[in-house]
């Protein structure tokens, strides 16, 4: 294999020699690997929330990301399907295709920019619903298997972006009835509300998901 000039290259390099001739990274399929990917995002988050004094644990946390795509990348191309160059390919025309408020369709820039972040959504909204037409609801795309409370969040922001009156939306005006300052006192409301659920035998995690079911068939019909 011909020795790589640039980082990727040789990180890309790297990676091939590991499922090549190390025996556990060659035993890795897509399957082994999710376990890992949730753990190493999880990680990240959980510098990214330490704030900017760790800068030097977030260079290595991104670099356990990456090497998760690596790896899953080399995979494919193994199999004779694609490699990493065709996955950075992919996003570079996605990037492009959907960001027409920076980009012209040959990828050189617009001579003027959107203003203000509504302009910037409802152009980026438009171009993904043109891209899968067939996607009719608002939430289609989002895991259900989310973490309730990211899952309540997506699903209420997409709702919004669609022209739905979230705020209308039953039990609405009883959870903001008191809004709070910040979010601290979120964090102590919510850490309130899970122990007064766990107090009466209540699962709060399986309560919520249930509650934003129910909102996304409000807001469908379905």
């Amino acid at each position: 294999m011909a020795e790589s000039t640039t980082a990727v290259g040789r990180l890309v390099q790297v990676v091939a020699q590991l499922r090549e001739h190390c025996l556990w990274t060659a035993a890795l399929t897509h399957e082994s690997l999710v376990e890992y990917l949730i753990e190493e995002s999880h990680e990240l988050a959980e510098v990214i929330e330490a704030g900017p004094g760790a800068s030097a644990e977030l260079k290595g946390e991104l670099a356990d990301v990456l090497f998760q795509v690596l790896l899953h990348a080399r995979i494919q191309e193994e199999a004779g399907n694609f490699n990493f160059e065709d996955v950075a390919e992919y996003l570079s025309a996605k990037l492009v295709r959907r960001n027409r408020h920076v980009f012209k369709p040959d990828g050189s820039l617009q001579e003027s920019f959107p203003e203000s972040i509504e302009e910037i959504v409802a152009s980026y909204d438009a171009v993904k619903q043109g891209e899968r037409p067939e996607r009719d609801s608002p939430f289609d795309g989002i895991p259900p298997t989310l973490p309730a409370l990211t899952l309540a969040a997506k699903s209420i922001g997409r709702a919004r972006r669609a022209g739905v009156p979230v705020d209308q939306q039953p039990g609405s005006s009883e959870a903001g009835s008191r809004p709070p300052a910040s979010e601290t006192e979120l964090g102590d409301l919510l850490l309130a509300v899970v122990s007064q659920a766990s107090a009466a035998g209540l699962d709060a995690e399986q309560a919520l998901r249930g509650a934003v079911r129910r909102f996304q068939r409000g807001v469908t019909g379905a």
